[in-house]
């Protein structure tokens, strides 16, 4: 007798009547987008493995060991199942030159792929609802993303959501914090975990991101990101706020709150139901993508926004 196939560890099937709340959540996102004038762009699944790896960083836990990777078969390609879409969406934009005649608001929907250890509310193939908004300069767009998450929980009938802030500021004020993180770190290197220690001159940023119980009250007492911005960002985030503040937003500061993906600048949310926390991993993330990021600076107008919103199935 053979053997019995199941699905992938870690890739769920979407089954009735399950499958039916999948199509009403995704109603509601199009309606919403609409509303916001985003338009649907859908990208390959597959893509360039040096495409995520140019834009998200080498030293990121994606890279280095969570993406599905593998060689084409036919022609040698290295390849790889999407681990997110924003890669996709500006790869899209640059190379049908989408920009030439003005801004985009774009979104998508559709699975990712992560090679991660399968637990409650993180899968191997997971779900993205996500928004970027290109070629926009300023706050208000960064402010935009934020508002957009903030109506999608409220068309979801979701009132307990807890919005986190912090900016990421310009490269060089980053170039100046990451100096005093690993100065910081340095003087503490017996504190620190395997982890720690392999992104310590490579990324110091991520190791303010570490769940290790034992290492939280070495990162809070590292150098804070907010006290190397200089006048502009400062001034940019507080027009984010101010902004939010003056749509009846409500949300704290944490200045922990970091994106380890290289694309990233100024603005980074997060926003998550607070009545869900234990229950699975629905969380939208807001950021900023600007004309430092050597990744989109092909592009004719290339300061970004961008949303996201993960979740998983049969959590």
């Amino acid at each position: 007798m053979s053997e019995k196939i199941t699905a992938v560890k870690g890739m769920n099937d979407l089954l009735p009547p399950e499958s039916a709340r999948w199509e009403w959540l995704e109603s509601q996102v199009r309606e919403l987008m609409a509303c916001f004038a985003y338009q649907n762009v859908r990208t390959p699944i597959v893509e360039p493995t040096a495409l995520f790896v140019r834009g998200l960083g080498e030293v990121t836990d994606i890279v280095e060991k969570e993406m599905y990777s593998f060689e084409d078969r036919l022609n040698g390609e290295a390849l790889t199942l999407r681990p997110e879409s924003t890669a996709g969406v500006v790869r899209a934009v640059v190379e049908h030159n989408l920009l030439y005649d003005g801004g985009k608001r774009l979104y998508y929907m559709g699975p990712m792929f992560r090679h991660e250890r399968p637990q409650r509310g993180r899968y191997r193939q997971f779900h993205q609802i996500g928004a970027e908004a290109l070629g926009f300069p300023g706050a208000e767009i960064d402010a935009e993303m934020i508002l957009l998450a903030h109506a999608l929980w409220e068309r979801l009938g979701l009132q307990q959501v807890r919005l986190e802030l912090n900016s990421l500021g310009q490269p060089a004020e980053r170039a100046q914090h990451r100096a005093a993180l690993i100065q910081y770190f340095e003087q503490h290197a017996q504190q620190l975990d395997d982890d720690a220690r392999r992104r310590l001159h490579a990324n110091p940023l991520r190791i303010l991101d570490t769940k290790n119980p034992a290492m939280q009250s070495l990162v809070e007492g590292a150098p804070q990101l907010l006290e190397f911005l200089g006048p502009e960002s400062l001034a940019h985030f507080q027009r984010v706020q101010d902004i939010l503040s003056a749509n009846g937003v409500a949300y704290r500061i944490n200045p922990r709150l970091v994106r380890g993906m290289d694309y990233y600048n100024l603005t980074v949310s997060s926003s998550s139901p607070t009545s869900w926390a234990r229950k699975a991993r629905f969380v939208a993330e807001a950021a900023t993508i600007t004309s430092s990021s050597k990744w989109v600076a092909s592009l004719h107008r290339p300061w970004a926004g961008r949303w996201v919103w993960s979740g998983c199935s049969s959590c």
